[in-house]
């Protein structure tokens, strides 16, 4: 069973950093894609950041040039380096990936979730 788990949230004052990560554990075979999505209040799941196997980066505009997205393939890890935050980037940030396991076929998975509050 694939487990994803996220970390690194917290309070943190506009202009501040914080770097969330997501470990994803399990019989994994491949990863095709992980990413970060992000819920506001009174707002829906959006996009924030993905990376795909091949390397290929996509970013929701409003955190281009402030966030990066890596992995640590050894560990099964994705981090989110959240720079220069701001009010509008409170939300639930929710890990993401696609991915299949040695007993399963190519599925979608998510994290439970961790509160970003960018607040003074």
């Amino acid at each position: 069973q694939v487990q994803l788990v996220e970390s690194g949230g917290g309070l943190v004052q506009p202009g501040g950093s914080l770097r969330l990560a997501c470990a994803a554990s399990g019989s994994i075979l491949n990863i095709y894609t992980m990413g970060w999505y992000r819920q506001a209040p009174g707002k829906q799941r959006e996009l924030v950041a993905t990376v795909s196997s091949n390397g290929s980066t996509n970013f929701s505009d409003s955190v281009k040039g402030r966030f990066t997205i890596s992995t640590d393939t050894a560990r099964n890890t994705m981090y989110l380096q959240m720079n220069s935050l701001n009010p509008e980037d409170t939300a639930i940030y929710y890990c993401y990936a696609d991915l299949r396991t040695y007993r399963t076929l190519r599925n979608d998975y998510w994290g439970q979730g961790t509160q970003v509050t960018v607040s003074s």
